[in-house]
């Protein structure tokens, strides 16, 4: 990956490539998005969990997502911190609120869905307690980067804690493997095949890359929008000194 760094050096490459690709991949995530929903509402019900089955096409892209988003937060402070890169830091900033909308979603889609399964909105399942631990870590990196005035500062130390937070990822993964959970296990990226119906399967990939190009559309948008925030302060601070 030589060409990361080389690419996250130039800012002005990016905002090149981000002012067409923001807009494109906002209307796939559109078009991908109403195909999913149309096919998710015409899916029989499930013989088990009746119409509370369409949950799965907004539960899970969501929970897929706050997981992806935080390897992009991780990579991005990761970059940053060993390249000292600003677009790796705007990167792994601009990702943080993302990650924390897609983890919300999942959550609460998570509580309505297990109170007809389950019995119960919430339990401490270790599937729903470490994707809550994820979710308060996303949190923490929002509220320490506001904490500190020194904005050098502020992106080592939310770096770092994005790094540390990362060895939740496996934990959120593998947890209905290595503990007995309430949560089911995986039913799509197995290396046995899925063993979702492909009835279910098609509505739910397209709600998935629909969630990929939505998250990859907004991730730019913001990213964009911090690098002008920090060129109009850096501005600021040049014309109060001359």
């Amino acid at each position: 990956m030589s060409w990361a760094p080389a690419f996250l050096s130039n800012p002005e490459r990016f905002m090149a490539f981000s002012r067409w690709a923001a807009p494109m991949f906002g209307a796939i995530a559109v078009i991908l998005g109403l195909v999913g929903l149309w096919l998710g509402f015409s899916v029989p019900d499930d013989y088990q969990q009746g119409q509370t089955v369409r949950i799965l096409f907004i539960h899970v892209p969501a929970a897929w997502m706050s997981m992806f988003a935080y390897v992009c937060l991780a990579g991005a402070s990761f970059l940053a911190l060993i390249f000292r890169h600003t677009l790796a830091d705007a990167a792994a900033q601009a990702a943080a609120p993302l990650g924390a909308a897609f983890t919300f979603l999942a959550l609460v889609t998570g509580a309505l869905w297990g109170r007809p399964m389950w019995g119960a909105y919430w339990v401490w399942d270790a599937r729903l307690t470490s994707v809550l631990v994820m979710f308060l870590i996303y949190l923490a990196y929002m509220a320490l980067r506001a904490s500190l005035d020194d904005e050098a500062k502020a992106a080592r130390a939310a770096a770092i804690l994005a790094l540390v937070g990362a060895i939740n990822l496996p934990i959120v993964k593998f947890s209905v493997d290595w503990w007995n959970t309430l949560h089911q296990g995986a039913s799509v990226f197995r290396a046995d095949g899925p063993t979702l119906a492909p009835v279910y399967l098609w509505p739910l990939a397209f709600m998935g890359l629909a969630y990929v190009a939505a998250f990859g559309s907004l991730w730019l948008v913001r990213i964009r929008g911090e690098l002008w925030r920090r060129r109009a302060e850096a501005a600021a601070a040049r014309a109060a000194r001359g």
